[in-house]
């Protein structure tokens, strides 16, 4: 998705971010950046509907879901205190407070993760889209319709391992 505006990075900032397998959308993106009158949280949103219901870049299952979670949590509490993740077949939704720049933070955790996942899967490349979308939570109101909406994601989406696919600190 070509990006307007600079990733907001502020130490302790609560962040929203998704980030999608590479082959995700690819031609959905040129659609949706030609229709120039929708915002970039509109974009988004319109994303979000397409991955939650495309087969295209769907390798987040089963084991490679296991490796994200557990690269998720290993980075707690160095590069930020993680409070939800929701892991969708091609893309990932986090909330988390960030302890480093957030662009370090992505680095490493799509980095890391793309090289175990690409040896899990035999495979080679890029594995990840080069950017992701990133939103400060505002308030409390933004950080729990946030919090929500990441536990059911998998939910809405159908996914019949929806519960497995959701980590949140709240969550007993």
């Amino acid at each position: 998705m070509k990006r307007t505006l600079n990733h907001y990075s502020k130490f302790d900032t609560y962040q929203f971010v998704t980030f999608r397998t590479q082959d995700s959308v690819d031609d959905y993106l040129h659609r949706v950046n030609q229709n120039s009158g929708l915002s970039i949280s509109q974009r988004q949103m319109e994303i979000d509907s397409y991955c939650d219901q495309s087969n295209k870049g769907c390798y987040l299952n089963g084991e490679v879901m296991d490796i994200i979670g557990c690269h998720l949590k290993q980075l707690d509490p160095k590069f930020y205190r993680l409070i939800a993740y929701s892991i969708m077949p091609n893309h990932v939704h986090l909330l988390f407070q960030q302890k480093q720049e957030l662009q370090e933070i992505m680095r490493k955790v799509k980095g890391s993760t793309a090289l175990l996942i690409n040896t899990c899967l035999a495979r080679h490349g890029k594995f990840w889209e080069r950017d992701y979308f990133d939103k400060a939570i505002r308030d409390e109101r933004h950080f729990l319709l946030t919090y929500e909406y990441i536990k059911n994601n998998a939910i809405k989406a159908k996914l019949e391992d929806a519960n497995r696919r959701f980590y949140g600190i709240y969550e007993s």
